[in-house]
């Protein structure tokens, strides 16, 4: 039977209320989830706020003896928490520290921008004239090439045995990709301004007037490296100039010998000789909470995937 037009009316409206009613629905219970969501986070926030705070700070108030702390850990780059952005901010809080005995600065790096490591190197002598604290550095699994060049900021190094140290050296890589380029048949078109706009080109044949000047520049970044070394370190280097600034690298108890670092010492054995406390405050600078949350989360998600392929291959 075909339908009056009063009764496809009323259906029609029918469906318009209940559709309306379902998409209300979703937008309450889209808003309920995003409350929870907020709830949650804020009660984890609460719950492992505290954890933000070191053991030995919180028996700061009982100890009144006690020592800034610096944790310069990764690849020195600008972005990371090794760079003159992230460090240097902390630095300041840590030597502005009133009633900290000095400076520590723990350093686990294979370096990374000489320009990076330049600046934070600076930033610890200003501030170590500005507000008279002595610095110490103590190496852990490495301290080579732009690490090592912050830590001759220090008043002192210390080192684990073990510690890969040195790699006073500068380095330059890059690829050639011109016989690829050949072989699949692509033919490269550049268009520049200035004779020398495409140097170092990898599409291209190195040039010698291209290595030349990678060479000078390489030697100055180098030679401005070996300078704040030897005035870091003055009168303390045994080693044959030479060797040591080859780009070479040592353990611990060879650069001691060496007079790259005054001693070998845990941490805890370099601020009691140093500064007669192990208590210190914490001025590293940390990621934000919700880099945190996310890079936890993908840790263990990591973790649980790695545990599942292993008991794959167990069971197969």
């Amino acid at each position: 039977m075909d339908q009056t037009p009063e009764k496809s009316t009323l259906e029609s409206q029918l469906i318009q209320s209940v559709l309306s009613e379902q998409k209300s629905t979703r937008h309450w219970k889209n808003v309920r989830f995003f409350v929870w969501v907020i709830l949650v986070l804020f009660s984890i926030f609460i719950i492992i706020g505290p954890d933000f705070s070191t053991e030995a700070s919180n028996h700061i108030k009982e100890h009144k003896s006690y020592v800034a702390l610096v944790r310069l850990d990764g690849t020195i780059m600008p972005g990371n928490n090794f760079s003159a952005q992230k460090i240097i901010p902390e630095l300041n809080r840590a030597f502005k520290d009133k009633n900290a005995k000095g400076v520590v600065l723990l350093i686990n790096s294979p370096g990374g921008s000489p320009v990076q490591a330049s600046l934070i190197h600076d930033k610890i002598l200003q501030l170590k004239e500005k507000e008279h604290k002595e610095v110490i550095v103590v190496g852990e699994d490495t301290l080579a090439s732009g690490a090592y060049l912050v830590s001759t900021a220090a008043d002192k190094i210390f080192v684990n045995k073990d510690t890969v140290t040195g790699s006073i050296g500068v380095i330059m890589e890059g690829f050639g990709f011109r016989d690829a380029m050949q072989k699949i048949g692509v033919t490269r078109r550049v268009f520049t301004a200035g004779g020398n706009k495409d140097r170092l080109d990898p599409f291209e044949p190195l040039k010698p007037e291209d290595q030349a000047k990678i060479k000078l520049i390489l030697d100055a970044v180098h030679q401005d490296f070996i300078n704040d070394v030897e005035q870091g370190r003055k009168g303390k280097l045994n080693g044959d100039p030479k060797e040591l600034f080859s780009g070479d690298f040592w353990t611990g108890t060879q650069a001691v010998q060496l007079g790259l670092v005054d001693a070998t010492a845990t941490p805890w054995e370099a601020m009691q000789q140093t500064f007669n406390t192990t208590y210190y405050r914490d001025y590293s600078p940390r990621p934000g909470f919700f880099e945190s949350i996310v890079r936890d989360v993908s840790t263990e998600l990591h973790l649980r995937l790695m545990s599942r392929a292993q008991l794959r291959e167990m069971i197969e």
